[in-house]
């Protein structure tokens, strides 16, 4: 993470520029030189050490007075040194992923670069109503109750919701690892600040994490599984021939959004807790495109099995999340809102969150390199159940089941006085 020589080539600045960073390149160079300087000069002394140590006999000085001013000046210099390599550090860690040549140009002010559509908005044959509505109507959703409990943007479920809830995140975690090949973890929702530091977290959205200190212990609370799934191999050398690597965890999720307000705070769309099934993938840098297709379409194929409306967009050069070298985000139809919304994000990093984090690969030639890390909703539970109640509501109020989710759920139906049925 010390050296910025890479980020100091003209295609790295420009590939920067394409996601609106400008990079600050006479900072990052003086950081360097000066680094490459204290270095010199700490080695020079620490070899001035070496051969006072080695003089015997008598002197034109007093050897112990020099020694101890090369240590005054040594101690002062490694002083010197650990505040410029913090510098550096930091400047380099403020630095955002370089985006892939096949990115788009452009950023979230210009229209979507759609990919591909499944299915077809469902014709309900009565004006749609938002989820919030369906929710509380039924007398499974109370946001009032949340709002005691916490203040605004969390939520109750309670009755049929709440176990459809449940039986969304045993469908999922079903599918990923009986279907897809991924290996279920469960993992703390408690970490410290260099594990989020490894994947992207920190510095930059310090202010989007809730965070805790119990007596000497500084901990913060995951904002996705991806943070402890990708950690768990820091400081760690993969062997080529295991990868790639396939995980998945279900957690809450807990996100401040700062900055957030206004946007999308009605109902479950926008919370500071939720629930998600998360996937990530490790890799060989060289298969990182090909792991990608396939974590989009593991997540696709929840939405198809669940019968809901979506499409696939690829995410512009400016508008790439802080860790994404490339994105493909799968939006799914909300009939209440007439549009299109974000529920699942897979994202391509590269050895961008390895780096961070020490996490490489040793070929087969016995060399070692950064490994890739790839990571996607699989899905957000509370989101997938905006959809369900929107695409599958009924003229009479009542909510169908998706047919997949029936045996999990134990009913094909929420009628219209909330209670589970058929």
């Amino acid at each position: 993470m010390h050296d910025p020589r890479p980020l100091l080539e003209p295609a790295a600045t420009a590939a920067l520029a394409r996601r609106g960073h400008a990079l600050d390149v006479p900072r990052l160079r003086a950081l360097h030189d000066l680094r490459t300087g204290l270095v010199r000069e700490r080695d020079t002394l620490r070899g001035e050490q070496r051969r006072l140590g080695r003089r015997d006999g008598p002197g034109g000085d007093d050897p112990r007075e020099a020694a101890r001013e090369l240590r005054d000046r040594l101690r002062k210099l490694e002083d010197e040194l650990r505040r410029v390599e913090g510098d550096l550090r930091d400047a380099l860690l403020a630095v955002p992923n370089l985006p892939a040549p096949e990115a788009p140009d452009g950023g979230p002010a210009d229209p979507p670069v759609v990919r591909r559509v499944w299915g077809q908005p469902p014709e309900l044959g009565f004006p749609a109503r938002d989820h919030v509505d369906v929710g509380t109507s039924l007398g499974l959703l109370d946001p009032v109750r949340a709002a005691k409990l916490s203040g605004s943007r969390f939520a109750v479920t309670r009755g049929a919701i709440a176990r459809l809830e449940r039986a969304l995140a045993s469908f999922l975690l079903d599918l990923h690892t009986g279907e897809h090949g991924y290996v279920e973890h469960g993992v703390p929702h408690l970490v410290t600040p260099e594990v989020m530091t490894g994947t992207g977290q920190l510095p930059k959205f310090a202010e989007d994490l809730f965070r805790t200190r119990v007596a000497d212990r500084d901990l913060l609370l995951v904002p996705t599984a991806e943070v402890p799934l990708v950690n768990l191999y820091r400081e760690e050398v993969l062997l080529a021939d295991a990868l790639p690597l396939a995980l998945v965890a279900r957690t809450p999720c807990y996100r401040a959004e700062a900055g957030s307000y206004g946007r999308d705070t009605r109902g479950l769309v926008r919370l500071h807790q939720f629930e998600k099934v998360e996937l990530v993938r490790l890799c060989h840098p060289d298969r990182a495109a090909a792991e990608l297709e396939l974590l989009v379409g593991h997540a696709e194929e929840c939405l198809r099995r669940l019968g809901l409306h979506h499409r696939v967009v690829e995410l512009r050069a400016g508008d790439l999340g802080f860790a994404a070298r490339r994105t493909f985000d799968i939006e799914v139809w909300l009939p209440g809102q007439n549009a299109y919304r974000e529920i699942s994000s897979c994202s391509d990093c590269g050895d961008f969150q390895a780096r961070r984090a020490g996490i490489r690969v040793r070929q087969r030639d016995g060399r070692k390199v950064p490994a890739a890390t790839l990571n996607g909703s699989g899905l957000p539970i509370g989101r997938t159940l905006v959809a369900i109640l929107e695409q599958y509501q009924r003229a009479d109020g009542s909510v169908t089941v998706p047919p997949a989710l029936v045996p999990y759920a134990g009913f094909a139906m929420i009628d219209p006085t909330g209670a589970p049925a058929g």
